[in-house]
C-alpha cells in the first residue's frame, strides 16, 4: 500500500528537477540575444534576433541590417556560443570530479589541469617550443598536449597510491606547484612582449575561438558526454556511500574514477587550450545545481552544464560592459566571483553534506 505514495513522491520530485532544468534552459535561450546586444556598438535585442533568424532561415522574410548581421555573426554570437560551450563543459567536469573524488572543493582549475595548459602555452610563446611547427594552432596544440600530460600524470600517480580520492587530489596539488614554478621561471626570463602575450593568454577569454574551434570543442564534448552519463549511477554510489558501499553495490570505484578522469581531462584540455584559464566555473556551478536539485548525477550533470553556461555568458556580458570599448577577460570576472564563493565553501563545509 505504501509503494504507490512513494512512487508518486518520486515522480513529483523528478518532475520538479526536470522543470528547474527546463527553466534554466529557457533562461539561457533568452540570455543569448540579450548578451549579444551588449558591446561598444549597442544593438537592440530585436536587431540581434532578426540577424539570427535571417541567417538561419533566409526564406523567412525577416530582414536584418548589414551592420547588425556582421556584428552578431562575426563577433558576438561566436563569443556567446563559446561562452556557453566553455561554461557547460567545465561545469560538467567539476560535477563529475566532485562526485568521483568525494570532495566538494575540487574542479579542473584546482587540481592542476589548468596549470599544465599554462605551461604548454608559455613554452610556445616564450621559447617557441610547440608540437605544431607553426600556424594558428601553434599555442593551442601545446596547451592541449600539456593539459593531457598533466591529467595522465595525475591519473598515473594516483593509481600508484591506490586510486583513492586523496591520492588524485594530492598529486594534482603537487603538479600544480611544480608547473607553476616552471611557468614563473619562464616568465621571469621572458622578454616584455612575450610576457604580455602569456599574461593575456592566462587571463582567459572566449573571444579568441573561431567557429571552427567551437565546432571542434563541441564535438569532443558530445563524444565524451554519453560515457559520463553512463557512469551516473556509479558516481551516485561513490559520492553518497563511499568506495566500500559502491563495491557492495557492484561498482568498481577504481575503474569508474580512472575512466571519468580521462573523459574530464579530454573536455577540460580541449576547452582550456582555446580559452586560457577560466577558473571556478567547475567549482561554483555544480554547487548551485546541487543546492537546488540534489546530488543525483542523472540530473546534476545536465543542470550543472546549463548553470555553468549561464554563468560564463553572464561573465562575458559583464566583461564587455564594465569598461567599453575595452573588454575585461572572462577569467578575471569569474575569479572575482569564484574566489569569495570558494572561501565560503571552506568556512561552511559540512561533513554530513558528503558523508
Amino acid at each position: 500500500m505504501q509503494s504507490l505514495p512513494c512512487s508518486k513522491l518520486y515522480s513529483k520530485i523528478t518532475a520538479r528537477k526536470a522543470l528547474f532544468i527546463f527553466l534554466c534552459l529557457v533562461t539561457l535561450v533568452i540570455l543569448v540575444p540579450v548578451s549579444a546586444s551588449f558591446g561598444s556598438v549597442h544593438l537592440e535585442v530585436n536587431d540581434v534576433f532578426h540577424a539570427i533568424i535571417a541567417r538561419i532561415f533566409p526564406f523567412s522574410g525577416v530582414k536584418s541590417s548589414e551592420l547588425a548581421s556582421v556584428i552578431v555573426w562575426r563577433l558576438r554570437l561566436r563569443w556567446v556560443t563559446m561562452a556557453m560551450v566553455t561554461g557547460a563543459g567545465l561545469a560538467i567536469c567539476g560535477a563529475v570530479m566532485q562526485g568521483a573524488l568525494r570532495n566538494p572543493l575540487v574542479s579542473p582549475f584546482t587540481v592542476g589541469v589548468s596549470s599544465g595548459a599554462t605551461l604548454g602555452a608559455s613554452l610556445a610563446i616564450i621559447l617557441g617550443i610547440s608540437f605544431v611547427g607553426s600556424g594558428r594552432y601553434f599555442i593551442v596544440a601545446n596547451a592541449f598536449v600539456f593539459s593531457m600530460i598533466t591529467s595522465l600524470l595525475i591519473i598515473g600517480f594516483g593509481r600508484l597510491r591506490g586510486t583513492t580520492p586523496e591520492a588524485f587530489i594530492l598529486v594534482g596539488i603537487a603538479l600544480t606547484y611544480t608547473f607553476s614554478a616552471i611557468t614563473s621561471f619562464l616568465q621571469y626570463c621572458a622578454e616584455e612582449g612575450d610576457l604580455m602575450a602569456v599574461a593575456h593568454w592566462i587571463f582567459g577569454s572566449v573571444m579568441r575561438a573561431s567557429w571552427e574551434d567551437i565546432i571542434l570543442v563541441s564535438a569532443i564534448m558530445l563524444v565524451c558526454l554519453p560515457f559520463l552519463m553512463k557512469y551516473c549511477w556509479d558516481l551516485n554510489a561513490m559520492a553518497f556511500g563511499g568506495d566500500e558501499v559502491a563495491v557492495s553495490l557492484g561498482v568498481n570505484p577504481a575503474r569508474v574514477r580512472t575512466a571519468s578522469m580521462i573523459l574530464v581531462a579530454l573536455i577540460t584540455a580541449s576547452i582550456t587550450s582555446f580559452t586560457g584559464i577560466i577558473g571556478f566555473v567547475g567549482l561554483v556551478a555544480p554547487h548551485i545545481a546541487r543546492l537546488v536539485i540534489g546530488g543525483d548525477h542523472r540530473f546534476l550533470l545536465p543542470c550543472s552544464s546549463v548553470i555553468g553556461a549561464i554563468m560564463v555568458v553572464t561573465a562575458n556580458v559583464i566583461g564587455r560592459s564594465i569598461m567599453p570599448p575595452a573588454v575585461l577577460p572572462v577569467g578575471i570576472v569569474m575569479s572575482s566571483i569564484g574566489g569569495p564563493f570558494f572561501l565560503y565553501l571552506l568556512l561552511k563545509k559540512r561533513r554530513r553534506y558528503w558523508e
